[in-house]
């Protein structure tokens, strides 16, 4: 009876220890599930703060690239702005250039239109000039008994000295370099004599006045120059 008894208690325990585990065995089960799920949740947080990094990092990217982009379009505009510039003052200069040149022209035209006119009257003026220079003065002077020589003379000198005074009404002025330095701009000469006394290069002889209109040289003065002696 003992055996039966404790054999009895024996499995009385082993039923105990059954639901013992059978009721604890959920508990474990839940507390798995829970860590389970606080796992997960930490993954996601920490996933969603990576992506929010991650699309802060793609944004402030973004931002500064359109930042860039925007710097070079200012950039490339203000070079187009600086070329264009450039470009219309070079055309303002060109414009003002052609202007001061086409005034230049059409004073010049104005000033010289007559100049061929006038040259081709030079030798007019150089033909009187010498018709007085070669009549003797005894004959033109005052106790000369030849009338008509005198008148003569007196009408072609007048004639000289009017045709002088047209010319200088259009700018057209004679020079006579007598005893002036030989200048080449101004002066052709036509020969050359050593003359003791006098300075070489120096202008003893004119055979014809020079003629200028407007400050140019419309004829250069024909003339004789001392010879140097060395």
């Amino acid at each position: 009876m003992s055996l039966a008894i404790l054999s009895s208690s024996i499995k009385g325990s082993l039923r105990s220890s059954a639901r013992v585990a059978a009721v604890a065995k959920p508990s474990s089960a839940w507390t798995s599930r829970f860590y389970s799920t606080e796992n997960n949740n930490t993954t996601e947080t920490k996933d969603n703060k990576d992506a929010t990094a991650a699309a802060g990092s793609t944004e402030e990217k973004t931002d500064k690239d359109a930042k860039s982009a925007h710097e070079e379009a200012l950039a490339a505009k203000d070079k187009q702005l600086a070329e264009v510039k450039d470009r219309l003052l070079r055309t303002l200069a060109d414009m003002e250039n052609l202007r001061q040149r086409t005034a230049k022209e059409v004073a010049n035209s104005k000033d010289y239109s007559i100049q061929k006119f006038a040259k081709d009257l030079l030798d007019t003026a150089d033909i009187l000039a010498m018709a007085i220079k070669n009549v003797p003065q005894e004959e033109v002077a005052e106790t000369s008994t030849n009338a008509h020589l005198k008148n003569l003379h007196t009408g072609v000198s007048m004639t000289r000295d009017e045709l002088l005074k047209t010319f200088k009404r259009y700018g057209v002025e004679p020079y006579d370099p007598i005893n002036e330095k030989f200048d080449p701009n101004l002066h052709q000469a036509n020969f050359q004599v050593p003359m003791p006394g006098k300075e070489p290069g120096t202008v003893f002889d004119v055979q014809k006045i020079g003629f200028m209109i407007k400050g140019r040289v419309l004829r250069p003065a024909q003339v004789g120059v001392v010879q140097s002696t060395d």
